[in-house]
């Protein structure tokens, strides 16, 4: 069982005996059997079928589609949680100040605490000053964040420690072309926010699966503040993995050589553009473009194959989960992490405890 990425600009997705077939604009014809398919990720444009759609959705298949650059636009859905009892305790928490401040705590201190190790690992292959003093800012405001006992302020701290993060983090990309100057994403000004915006959003997408999958509201979140259309609660339970799987997976596909300057396409992004890779909040910290008009950076098709089959190396990827001392893929830790806020959720469990990577 695995994941179907589908990229394309002319292309018609229909059914052929007991499967989909893809049909690409240039003659490409691409078998999808859904016995052996979890979930269905389609960019650009490609035309649905009616009878591949009902096949889809009698097998109930995940599907998502973004935009050529990732950017998250929906997924079929096809039927809702059942446990109203679940999302009432949901709504419940939003009055639960006391509470909402202790998880969001952990999701602060278990997203820093794993950038600061990203930052450490950096820091063992560069004798640079600078990375040391910026693991000591970052350190310093983890100890803050520890006693805080308010969300904004935690929100505050967490800002501020990403943007020290993301100075250090350029310091571990090697092409000459890959410059990176800082967090952009509206639209990504360089290669490496290109990048990181479409990691970013599979792994919200996996986030995403998994909170739908044990039947919570992935629209009332703690961290990120509650608005219309935005799915807080997944990119709460998205920040623990940042660092540990998109931005480590960032940097390997440039400094191994996977993506190359010819991967990436320049673009003027107009405001209305339905492909400007604009993603909803991802960050308590606000990074927005103000111009009706931008030039970004995109990933090509061939760009956007190869990041994903990488991301898809890295959600199998074996590691240790310290709370459950036990070796899983990084997929099973998302939805065992799930399955814990869950439990913390209706009192079966104190505290929510954050992965944090060792």
């Amino acid at each position: 069982m695995g994941s179907v990425y589908i990229f394309s600009d002319y292309g018609k997705l229909g059914k052929r005996d007991d499967s989909l077939c893809f049909y690409s604009h240039d003659g490409e014809e691409r078998r999808v059997f859904l016995h052996r398919t979890d979930r269905i990720v389609i960019s650009g444009a490609v035309d649905i079928s009616s009878a591949a759609l009902r096949m889809i959705m009698r097998h109930q298949v995940d599907t998502v589609f973004v935009s050529k650059n990732g950017k998250y636009n929906g997924k079929l859905e096809f039927q809702e949680s059942r446990n109203v009892f679940l999302r009432k305790r949901q709504y419940d928490l939003l009055d639960d100040e006391k509470k909402r401040v202790s998880i969001v705590r952990s999701l602060v201190c278990g997203k820093v605490t794993n950038q600061i190790h990203f930052m450490q690992r950096i820091g063992r292959k560069n004798d640079d000053v600078m990375i040391d003093e910026a693991i000591s800012a970052v350190q310093a405001g983890l100890a803050k964040a520890e006693y805080a006992e308010s969300i904004d302020v935690l929100r505050g701290y967490e800002g501020y420690c990403s943007k020290v993060y993301f100075s250090v983090l350029k310091k571990n990309i090697k092409p000459d072309f890959a410059i990176f100057k800082g967090r952009s994403m509206h639209p990504p000004k360089d290669e490496v926010n290109a990048v990181l915006s479409f990691l970013y959003t599979l792994l919200l997408y996996r986030v995403d699966a998994a909170i739908e999958m044990e039947g919570l509201d992935p629209y009332v979140g703690n961290l990120h503040t509650p608005a219309y259309g935005k799915r807080a609660l997944t990119f709460d339970l998205m920040e623990e993995y940042r660092s540990s799987v998109c931005d480590t997976l960032c940097c390997a596909l440039f400094n191994l050589s996977i993506l190359s300057r010819a991967d990436f396409e320049k673009r003027i992004f107009k405001a209305d553009d339905d492909d400007q890779p604009i993603e909803e909040q991802e960050s308590t910290d606000e990074m927005l473009e103000t111009a009706e008009d931008a030039t970004g950076i995109l990933l090509t098709q061939d760009g956007l194959k190869k990041a994903s089959a990488q991301f898809e190396e890295k959600m199998d990827t074996l590691i240790v989960h310290p709370g459950l001392s036990e070796r899983m893929s990084y997929q099973k830790v998302i939805i065992e992490q799930v399955r814990h806020y869950r439990r913390v959720l209706m009192g079966e469990e104190p505290d929510y405890r954050p992965f944090i990577v060792r």
